[in-house]
């Protein structure tokens, strides 16, 4: 006899299994791109020249990028672990904990992974260690809690990101400014993102009692806020821009104008435009690829 299943997992539908299902759920992709940024600002932000390569194979960095993608890895599994009800109505061809990893094996994997990146990066230096435990107890209360409050949630994803960008430094002591002014770029891009992506998924948000951005003020209102952290994010690339220019980077200043400032500026006017969740959903990609051309305006401060 057929009768209806009251589990949300169990309703929503089948996707891909096994390691396709297991690298989704760490956000491989992701994790390339954080690898990336860390090898980029290793190389060209801090160690500009031959050095750059030694600097990259050297145990220390190779310790410190695994203890950061642990972290991260461990965040995007614990984010879905509180997700799953959210996930059946926002993302159902995506949900992995509770389908494909059992929940138990998912907050086991959660804890081990934030284990490996706490103590490694412990080894390293205390400092290193507390900014990897923070990391790990923010992405912790951003999945049980803060991503359901307006702009708390987006802003503690902001400051993960930035403190990615930073790590190397943090381990140098360099003290080189340029490193500083990527991570507030990454900080501001990454707030924009994540208001973006509340818009996108405001359905299932609202039906579990989020109390985000858009569902507190309204998407019109939310705007305005995506705006502000726009037009701050615009006049720190312009004025990097404009710098590069006047020191003469040719490169990296075309780069700049061309890949970030340019998207950045018709990400500002397609923003007044939307109002449809699929018009949210391809601003929020867009951030996604000017953060990337973002991260490889590195190579240009390396070769200038």
């Amino acid at each position: 006899m057929a009768h209806s299943s009251s589990n949300p997992v169990a309703a929503a539908p089948a996707g891909p299994g096994g390691w396709q299902a297991l690298l989704r759920l760490i956000r491989f992709p992701n994790l390339l791109i954080m690898a990336l940024c860390l090898v980029l600002v290793q190389i060209c932000l801090l160690h500009p020249g031959q050095a750059g390569a030694a600097a990259v194979l050297s145990g220390r960095f190779l310790l410190l990028a695994v203890a950061a993608l642990s972290i991260a890895a461990a965040g995007y599994i614990i984010n879905d672990y509180y997700d799953v009800k959210i996930d059946v109505i926002n993302r159902p061809d995506r949900l992995v904990v509770g389908r494909v990893v059992n929940r138990r094996h998912a907050m086991l994997a959660h804890l081990v992974l934030s284990g490996i990146g706490v103590v490694v990066a412990g080894a390293l230096s205390p400092v290193l260690g507390v900014v990897n435990l923070g990391s790990a107890l923010l992405l912790w209360g951003y999945s049980a809690r803060f991503k359901r409050l307006a702009l708390v949630g987006n802003v503690s994803i902001g400051m993960l990101t930035s403190a990615l960008v930073l790590l190397p430094e943090l381990q140098l002591r360099t003290g080189k400014s340029i490193v500083w002014i990527y991570a507030l770029a990454a900080f501001l891009l990454m707030v924009i993102r994540e208001i973006l992506k509340d818009v996108e998924d405001m359905r299932g948000d609202a039906q579990h009692d989020c109390h985000t951005l858009p569902i507190v003020w309204g998407v019109a209102r939310t705007k305005w806020a995506v705006a502000f952290f726009l037009l701050n994010m615009v006049l720190l690339v312009a004025g990097a821009t404009a710098q590069c220019f006047y020191q003469h980077q040719w490169a990296l200043g075309g780069w700049l104008l061309v890949t970030v400032l340019g998207p950045l500026l018709l990400l500002g006017r397609y923003l007044v435009r939307a109002d449809r969740r699929r018009d949210f959903a391809q601003l929020s990609a867009w951030c996604k690829w000017i953060m990337l051309a973002g991260v490889l305006s590195m190579l240009l401060v390396a070769l200038d």
